[in-house]
């Protein structure tokens, strides 16, 4: 079902600004603006088959997983927790890129960018408001596969199990991962086409996970040393974000490194959108 004009436009036509209105109001305003093209964002990637498809795979595999669980005797619980949330991040990551790179590019096929940003509402508001439609959108089906997790291991188990509540950090660390991975999605979005974006997000998402090994070429005497230590800076470390393999061991990573985390997932995706509305702001649509 495509999404018209008006659904876009209808709750930013309502946020009209009254005549003297103070900042605080504007500022309200501004945001009632931003969160409705965020729920709008929401409800176009939920009504996404694609969506459904790959949440039920990777909830198939937690079956799968535990399946081979109760082939392995003493092993159950590392083996649903290694494989569940491994499916968890890569396909939360095909989520966050198939469908991140679309977000721009299938209003300006569909020409109802045209009608947004005729109303009072700047292209770095409507990116942010797209942004966070799909985190949002992230959430919900991070949650539930959180959930189904959680539900495979009581059954593995006949009962409780401390890792039910112990993979929640990882998950935590999974889901701002993908935060970053969405921020990069919308980056390439706003300047190059969805085939291009799709790759390129999916090269920074595999040389994230490298960051050590680039850190150990840039200190090297290597003749390309500068190369690697521009993307070693420039390139998001996903390596902060790894905490699958501890958590199949029942290990909870310490509060102070999942906030710091959080923190590095928030500046890094708040510099991404400013990059990508800078980008945005200049482009000319025709």
């Amino acid at each position: 079902m495509s999404q018209t004009p008006s659904d876009a436009t209808r709750q930013i036509e309502s946020a009209q600004p009254p005549r003297g209105g103070t900042p605080d109001q504007s500022l309200s305003l501004s945001l009632r603006r931003t969160f409705a093209i965020a729920r709008n964002a929401f409800r176009e990637a939920v009504r996404d088959r694609v969506l459904y498809n790959l949440v039920l795979f990777v909830l198939l595999l937690i079956g799968g997983a535990i399946f081979l669980g109760e082939l392995s005797a003493g092993q159950e619980a590392k083996i649903i927790v290694d494989l569940s949330l491994s499916a968890m991040l890569l396909f939360g990551v095909f989520i966050a890129i198939f469908v991140g790179v679309g977000l721009v590019y299938k209003e300006i096929e569909r020409r109802t960018l045209y009608a947004i940003l005729s109303k009072p509402i700047s292209r770095g508001q409507f990116l942010l408001g797209k942004y966070l439609g799909l985190c949002a959108t992230l959430f919900v089906n991070v949650l539930i596969m959180g959930l189904g997790v959680s539900l495979a291991l009581v059954y593995i188990h006949r009962g409780w199990d401390p890792l039910v509540v112990n993979i929640w950090p990882a998950i935590l660390l999974i889901y701002f991962e993908l935060a970053i991975i969405t921020g990069v999605a919308l980056l390439f979005s706003s300047f190059s086409t969805p085939a291009l974006s799709a790759l390129l997000t999916f090269f920074v998402f595999i040389i994230g996970h490298f960051s050590a090994d680039l850190k150990a070429l840039a200190n090297s005497g290597s003749s390309a040393r500068f190369v690697f230590r521009a993307l070693y800076y420039l390139l998001p470390n996903l390596t902060n974000y790894s905490a699958i393999a501890a958590a199949s061991h029942g290990t909870v990573p310490d509060a102070t490194s999942v906030l710091l985390a959080i923190a590095y997932a928030i500046v890094y995706s708040a510099v991404l959108l400013a990059a990508a509305s800078l980008i945005f702001g200049r482009r000319n649509f025709k």
